[in-house]
């Protein structure tokens, strides 16, 4: 097999950590997933397969139940098995299979030419055959090259279907917006009532000077001696009131005493005004049990996603930050926000954003129903994706390359870097790779 850092393999999920390289490939057990970041790293930095068997006995095969290295040098394939795996190599015609479960330390085998190989390290795997390129996996399977049987034969068969279009005849009806002219001569219409404005304006103007007679009803003013009438009659009412007169000219009347009266009724109508306001709604209200309608903000408030501080990114960025692996099958850009569980639902998104739901199998229920999300960042996360955990019931944990995995912490988004791997449980994985 000629090494090319863009040859893809195969896999079928599983437990196992898969670490693959252009031309090195380490499968490691579940308990040892803490070594996994540094073994990405170097083989990501281009190591080869000693450095990488150096790494990996370094701490002694005490604490190492098992693990599959391949590696190939100059035409070479070199196979290093140890536990309850195997790897099987195919080199002209011969099939050699390596089986390290009764080895004390390891089973090696050093082939030239070889053709084929596939590591099983938990049994087959019931998943599907899928394809990958170098990254960071957890599988139950590889196979190199890829064991899916490609199915583009049957694609030519779809272009038979173009000549559909030839129904396109139906635009023929287009002359129908020859019709348009037609609105044109209503401009027209309205442009000869406009003389006749003109004309009915000229006739209304010498109808003005004839009622200058008009000045006469000027004499209706003589009925203004009407009021000293009616004050007549106020004086003879006001007279019947006299003591009320009284209170209000007392700061105007002479004699002292009136004064002192005065500053004793004014305490007692100050605590009134806080009482009267009650009475006026009384008017407007006959049972005394209605109310104006109210509302309360915080019904309507709701946590923004993203970063506090940093400006929101677009509901849809114009090109992809990240693409989605998932070991169930499906491959997913990263152009939106993402959400990923059992059962996703876009609850707290408004009408103008369109989220993806991505359904993932649970078969022991481990994975909440709106398990993380993913999404484009923005400002110090502009042009990469960030993933945060919904407050899941079993948690979510990510590894990537460098860094120690970690169990992310609910509502904290963290950004991901291409070749990282995020476990959501039940055997269901996510790889970030490059758009």
């Amino acid at each position: 097999m000629t090494p090319s850092p863009s040859r893809p393999r195969s896999y079928r999920p599983g437990d196992w950590y898969a670490v693959l390289g252009p031309d090195v490939l380490v499968a490691l057990p579940p308990s040892e997933r803490g070594r996994v970041a540094a073994l990405w790293e170097m083989v990501d930095d281009g190591a080869d397969g000693d450095a990488v068997l150096d790494a990996l006995i370094a701490g002694g095969l005490r604490h190492l139940p098992g693990f599959v290295l391949v590696s190939e040098v100059d035409g070479t394939t070199r196979a290093v098995v140890r536990g309850s795996v195997t790897c099987t190599l195919t080199a002209g015609g011969e099939v050699v299979e390596l089986d390290g479960t009764a080895a004390t330390t390891w089973v090696e085998r050093s082939l030239p030419g070889v053709t084929a190989t596939t590591v099983s390290v938990s049994g087959d795997g019931a998943g599907p055959d899928l394809v990958i390129g170098p990254g960071l996996v957890r599988v139950a399977r590889v196979d190199d090259p890829p064991a899916s049987v490609e199915a583009a034969p049957a694609a030519p068969a779809a272009p038979l279907d173009v000549p559909a279009p030839l129904d396109v005849p139906a635009p023929v009806d287009v002359p129908a917006p020859v019709d348009v002219p037609a609105p044109a001569e209503v401009p027209q219409a309205e442009e000869e009532p406009s003389p006749v404005v003109a004309a009915a304006a000229e006739a209304a103007v010498p109808d003005e000077p004839e009622p200058e007679p008009e000045p006469e009803p000027e004499p209706a003013a003589a009925a203004e001696p009407v009021e000293p009438a009616y004050e007549d009659l106020p004086t003879e009412r006001f007279d019947s009131l006299p003591p009320a007169p009284p209170a209000w000219g007392a700061p105007k009347g002479p004699p002292p005493s009136a004064p002192p009266p005065a500053p004793e009724p004014d305490p007692t109508p100050e605590p009134q005004p806080d009482s009267q306001p009650d009475p006026p709604p009384a008017d407007h209200d006959h049972d005394g049990m209605t109310r104006a309608g109210s509302w309360d903000p915080d019904e309507f408030a709701r946590p923004q996603a993203g970063i506090p501080g940093q400006p929101q990114a677009p509901s849809v960025t114009s090109r992809p930050v990240a693409r989605l692996v998932v070991s169930s099958g499906d491959t997913v850009d990263v152009d939106r926000v993402i959400l990923v569980g059992r059962a996703p639902e876009a609850r707290r998104f408004t009408s103008t954003e369109q989220p993806r739901l991505v359904t993932v199998p649970s078969p022991q229920q481990e994975i909440s129903s709106t398990h993380l999300e993913v999404r484009p960042g923005s400002g110090a996360d502009h042009g990469s994706a960030v993933v945060t955990d919904m407050g899941s019931t079993n948690g979510t944990v990510l590894v990537q390359p460098g860094l120690p995995s970690e169990s992310l912490q609910p509502g904290i988004p963290v950004q991901l870097i291409p070749g990282a791997l995020i476990d959501l449980g039940d055997g269901v994985t996510i790889q970030v790779t490059r758009p």
